[in-house]
């Protein structure tokens, strides 16, 4: 059941393992939107918006809705919006390190 629970868990990264992904989910945390919409936003071709989207419906990241002739696109769980905060803080933390071990490797330089 672990290893289950751990495939899961992958695949859902997995889906987020793109930066398309990732600024369609960034759209989606203002609310419902339709297809058009995110790829007017994204400057991204219609079937490119178009194979994303049906990754992150598939991993039941999203959800969508029909009226008329557009699709509509929703977060299934806005708790993601969450998750992609911190990862940010993750990366903001693992960059200020980054720039402070720049930082002393300079002030090293000038020393010598």
């Amino acid at each position: 059941m672990q290893n289950m629970l751990r495939a899961y868990k992958a695949s859902i990264f997995q889906a987020l393992a793109h930066p398309t992904r990732i600024a369609i989910l960034e759209v989606l945390r203002e609310g419902e939107v339709s297809a058009g919409t995110i790829q007017e936003r994204l400057g991204v071709e219609q079937a490119n918006v178009s194979q994303h989207l049906s990754i992150l419906r598939s991993r039941q990241i999203v959800t969508s809705r029909k009226e008329g002739n557009q699709v509509f696109y929703s977060l299934r769980h806005k708790v993601l919006i969450k998750v992609l905060e911190l990862m940010r803080q993750y990366f903001q933390a693992h960059l200020n390190e980054s720039v402070q071990m720049l930082g002393e490797i300079e002030g090293e330089r000038q020393g010598r």
